[in-house]
C-alpha cells in the first residue's frame, strides 16, 4: 500500500466488525501528531526502538504483527522496545483500531498517527521511504544506529535485523 503519491489514491476499506469481539475495550491507543513521533525517535537512551508503521486494513501489515509481538514478549528483559504506529483514520480509532488491538491481544505500545498529509512527513521518517506499508524503523541513538525497512518481516528476519544493532 502506498501513501506517498502525486495523484489521489483510495485506501482499501474493510469491515473488521465481523472479525473482532465486543469485549471490554479499555485498551490505550494514544493519538499522536508527527512531532510526538519525532520525540520518540530522538530519545538519547541505549534502548533499541523497533517502530513499525502499519494499518488494520493492510494485509501484509496484519500478517507480520505476530513477529513484532513475539519480539516484544521475548525482549521484556532487554533494552528493546516495540512501538506500533497505526496509520488508520482517527475516525476509526474506537470502532476499528481499538477493537483490532483487543481482539488480537496486542501487547506492544500502539499509537495512532493522526497526520493525513503523508507527503509532509514520510521523508522525515526516512528519505528512502516510498510511502508503502508495512515499514519499520529501528533506532538506537546511543549507538548511532538508524535503519529503515520498507518491507514485511518474519520473526527470524526481524530478530536478525535487531542483532545488527548490537
Amino acid at each position: 500500500f502506498f501513501f506517498k503519491q502525486k495523484t489521489a489514491y483510495e485506501i482499501p476499506k474493510r469491515d473488521w466488525s465481523s472479525d473482532v469481539c465486543s469485549s471490554d475495550l479499555q485498551v490505550n491507543v494514544p493519538v499522536i501528531k508527527f512531532n510526538t513521533f519525532e520525540m520518540l525517535t530522538q530519545q538519547q537512551t541505549d534502548t533499541t526502538y523497533v517502530i513499525n508503521f502499519w494499518a488494520t486494513w493492510c494485509k501484509p501489515c496484519v500478517a507480520e504483527l505476530p513477529s513484532f509481538e513475539k519480539l516484544n514478549s521475548e525482549s521484556k528483559n532487554e533494552k528493546i522496545k516495540v512501538i506500533l504506529i497505526s496509520l488508520d483514520f482517527k475516525r476509526d480509532l474506537e470502532t476499528k483500531l481499538k477493537k483490532f488491538v483487543t481482539e488480537k491481544q496486542i501487547q506492544s505500545q500502539v499509537y495512532l498517527l493522526d497526520e493525513l498529509n503523508y507527503n509532509s512527513w514520510i521523508d522525515k521518517v526516512d528519505n528512502s521511504w516510498g510511502g508503502s506499508i508495512p515499514a519499520t524503523l529501528i533506532i538506537n541513538n546511543a549507538k548511532g544506529y538508524r535503519k529503515f525497512y520498507e518491507r514485511e518481516f518474519t520473526f527470524d528476519e526481524l530478530n536478525a535485523a535487531i542483532k545488527n544493532v548490537q
